[in-house]
């Protein structure tokens, strides 16, 4: 447990597949054809926490939704990618435009398309439901399937590695903080949305 909570202490940026991990990998269709998915609001919280601590953020998915455009967008994802197979090219256009390193950053995957990101960063997690393969190349396993908890599961991890906390949560028990969560309400634009 200390080599994890050590290498969890150097993440600047969290990195999270959308498909399997945000959502629970579902894809369903109404008797239209509009796609559709589910997200775990306790998963958009805990991203909002990061923020609050100062951690950065990207989504790399490879698939196009508008859906998890929309998504982006209301939990200010700071980097944000669709239609990306290539996990670990894309990543790294993202921190060509950085000072943060792959040793850096933290990735959260569930499938093989995930595998060489994962490989490459300095903290590689898959959710509990992730494919074998990927479980064998991680550096910790959720106890939470995708799309049910495990982005928040890594959050709170990250947050206790890096000091953060108990900083943290004191802003939301104070008298002063305001409980409302962007992680179900909040239309500010993403930092940096290269595919809107």
């Amino acid at each position: 447990m200390q080599n994890l909570m050590t290498k969890a202490s150097q993440i600047k940026l969290l990195v999270m597949d959308v498909d399997g991990v945000l959502s629970n990998g579902q894809i369903i269709y109404d008797q239209n054809g509009h796609e559709t998915k589910c997200f775990d609001v306790q998963d958009g919280f805990g991203v909002e926490c990061l923020h609050k601590a100062g951690f950065k953020t990207a989504i790399i998915t490879g698939r196009k939704s508008a859906m998890v455009d929309k998504r982006a967008k209301e939990l200010n994802i700071d980097y944000y990618l669709q239609g990306r197979s290539d996990k670990l090219t894309a990543l790294q256009e993202i921190l060509a435009d950085t000072d943060i390193t792959l040793a850096e950053c933290a990735y959260i995957g569930d499938d093989w398309v995930d595998i060489k990101a994962l490989q490459a960063v300095g903290f590689a997690v898959a959710v509990a439901n992730a494919h074998n393969e990927v479980i064998k190349r991680a550096d910790m396993v959720t106890t939470r399937a995708g799309g049910h908890g495990a982005v928040r599961e890594l959050c709170d991890l990250l947050l206790k590695a890096t000091g953060n906390y108990e900083t943290v949560l004191a802003k939301f028990l104070s008298d002063e903080a305001s409980v409302t969560s962007t992680a179900v309400n909040d239309t500010h634009a993403p930092a940096n949305h290269p595919n809107t």
